[in-house]
């Protein structure tokens, strides 16, 4: 006998809620041995931010995702998965331009997660000044815009501080105005 779709969609669901459980044990067991990995950097006295490891991380996943789970959400999801857990060795400061929301802080969770302090900055020196005075452990400041091409004051500001670039955040810029009759127009 066939059984209903409300009930093969429950019998689904009881599926879906047993391998949440298992993900959440895994999540956990990996919280576990990422604490060790930055009790053993802690002592060795090793930065515990490494993009560079990071990266390699994430481009292994997707190399071995042979699906259905989307190619296009493995890189946020388990980007997610290690600042959580990055969050566990060591707090992780870092200051970005302008108020939260801003491009600039879109650009600095999608680098570095969301488990992070992230402190905003009235302007480009003043982010400079929180990594040089260690207030934060990195700063995000645009380089180049849709608007004005090369942002200048960020490139004065490298040559004058002793701060120095390790990494690149690209972010597609797209403004949606909202229109008398409602609808939405992308420029």
């Amino acid at each position: 006998m066939k059984m209903g779709a409300e009930e093969e969609i429950k019998v689904l669901r009881q599926k879906i809620e047993t391998l949440d459980r298992q993900i959440l044990d895994l999540l956990n067991e990996r919280a576990g041995v990422a604490r060790e990995v930055g009790r053993v950097k802690s002592e060795a006295r090793m930065n515990p931010y490494s993009p560079q490891r990071e990266a390699e991380i994430l481009e292994r996943l997707k190399l071995e995702n042979p699906g259905p789970f989307p190619q296009g959400a493995i890189s946020p999801v388990f980007r997610e998965i290690i600042s959580a857990c990055r969050s566990l060795e060591v707090e992780l400061t870092v200051v970005f331009l302008g108020p939260p929301a801003t491009y600039a802080h879109l650009a600095c969770i999608r680098r570095f997660g969301s488990s992070i302090r992230a402190l905003p900055e009235e302007g480009i020196q003043e982010v400079f000044e929180a990594v040089e005075r260690e207030k934060a452990n990195y700063g995000v400041v645009p380089i180049e815009n849709s608007t004005e091409g090369v942002v200048n004051r960020t490139l004065d500001m490298f040559i004058d501080s002793e701060v120095k670039i390790c990494g690149e955040i690209s972010i597609r810029i797209s403004h949606d105005l909202l229109s008398r009759s409602g609808d939405s127009k992308a420029i």
